[in-house]
């Protein structure tokens, strides 16, 4: 039977060794592009990939080289993730997005709107700088360094799911089931461009920053606090702060309706919407 979920997606051929794989629905206004955070893919924003595509927008979510199904990189660094994201606006004809971002992710959506005209930038659990938290680096050396391959025993599973989350909705386990943690290396390799990541020391008369951003953050996330929230709507003419406080850092699962439903509002608010 053919395979009609709507983030089943397809390979696109960008450049020499690089081609990612890409879930594309045509639309109206505004476009919402989907940037996914570290070891994810693109099935993470799958509530909010199917909830734009039900509202008639134009949506495009896709795996990050390195991760998911498209290929490595030879090398990784966020301008080489924003120049591929810019190839691949421009091979599907998307302009003016809204930048949906998650995680690192975030990082990706703030370099990218240096260089690109964006509508908007919806910054999910992730900002301009101290992002990793002091577990995570020595944690992700040891994944990379063979750690990872332990990740198919079911203990190890059960444990992952508890670490990540307090919620155990359906949602929740379709996200683990499409989201597994990956077992490849580069899925590891690729996170060390965000662990030193300073978005004021790399802009220090950063642009664009006029546009509408809405940060979310969570009350359960131990990696990206509402002050961190607070800080980063600042910087914004435009920015507004959502904070869930019984959500993680995967509160766009874990809430998805909630987190849904603010997106919608403030799109309304903020553009002008078909």
């Amino acid at each position: 039977m053919p395979n009609h979920d709507a983030l089943a997606g397809g390979k696109v051929h960008l450049r020499r060794g690089v081609d990612l794989q890409v879930s594309h629905s045509p639309g109206v206004y505004p476009p919402l592009v989907f940037i996914h955070g570290g070891t994810g893919n693109r099935f993470n924003f799958r509530m909010q990939y199917e909830f734009a595509q039900a509202q008639g927008w134009e949506v495009l979510a896709y795996d990050l080289g390195g991760n998911g199904q498209s290929s490595r990189y030879s090398r990784y660094s966020i301008g080489r993730h924003c120049r591929d994201l810019a190839r691949l606006l421009v091979r599907f004809g998307v302009e003016l997005p809204v930048l949906c971002c998650h995680s690192y992710g975030v990082p990706i959506g703030l370099e990218f709107l240096q260089h690109h005209p964006v509508s908007a930038i919806i910054a999910i659990a992730g900002g301009t700088h101290d992002l990793a938290p002091w577990w995570e680096i020595p944690l992700m050396k040891f994944m990379a360094g063979g750690g990872r391959y332990l990740l198919h025993l079911p203990g190890v599973k059960k444990i992952n799911k508890l670490l990540s989350t307090s919620y155990s909705h359906s949602v929740m386990e379709r996200f683990f089931v499409e989201n597994p943690p990956p077992t490849d290396f580069d899925a590891y390799k690729g996170l060390e461009i965000f662990w030193d990541y300073n978005f004021f020391l790399r802009h220090p008369l950063p642009k664009n920053l006029h546009i509408p951003a809405l940060v979310i953050t969570a009350g359960k996330d131990p990696a990206f606090t509402a002050d961190m929230g607070d800080e980063l709507a600042s910087h914004f003419d435009d920015g507004t702060h959502l904070h869930f406080a019984k959500g993680g850092h995967l509160v766009m699962a874990e809430s998805a309706e909630l987190v849904n439903e603010a997106i919608a509002n403030w799109l309304s608010q903020k553009l002008t919407i078909n």
